[in-house]
């Protein structure tokens, strides 16, 4: 997965969600670091951490397993997996285990100087979209 390889180090943005209608429901920052493990049992790492305004925190780790030129993730808060499209998108399906029934698509889009990242999760219930996630990101290192 080239385009995924391109994803590697230290990235910080925003996320804001919003309803089907636009309305903002929720927003944070967040600085996320993707690593490739050269040893261990997985072939991929994502630790996720989210601040918000008012002083709340959340980390979240997500360990991947590369097989049939897919990412897979099976952690105690999703089961999913990733793919590559074209030269500069990965498209992720995920369902978070607490949430019966739903799921997302998120699309992760990387510039060709591999600096900033947009993605969009288009989050779907009983299959119907009920809100989507944007999130604006900037490399760090």
């Amino acid at each position: 997965m080239p385009v995924l390889a391109r994803h590697e180090g230290e990235w910080q943005g925003n996320y804001t969600l919003v309803d089907v209608n636009g309305k903002i429901i929720d927003q944070h920052q967040s600085h996320l670091s993707c690593q490739f493990p050269e040893n261990g049992e997985f072939s991929y790492y994502q630790i996720n951490r989210y601040t918000w305004e008012n002083g709340k925190t959340e980390e979240h780790q997500f360990p991947g397993t590369y097989r049939d030129k897919t990412l897979w993730f099976d952690t105690e808060r999703i089961q999913g997996k990733a793919w590559e499209i074209d030269n500069s998108t990965v498209i992720l399906w995920f369902g978070y285990k607490q949430l019966p029934g739903a799921y997302l698509y998120e699309m992760i889009q990387i510039s060709p100087d591999n600096k900033n990242r947009a993605r969009t999760w288009h989050w779907f219930k009983n299959e119907q979209i009920y809100q989507r996630t944007l999130i604006k990101e900037e490399r760090l290192k």
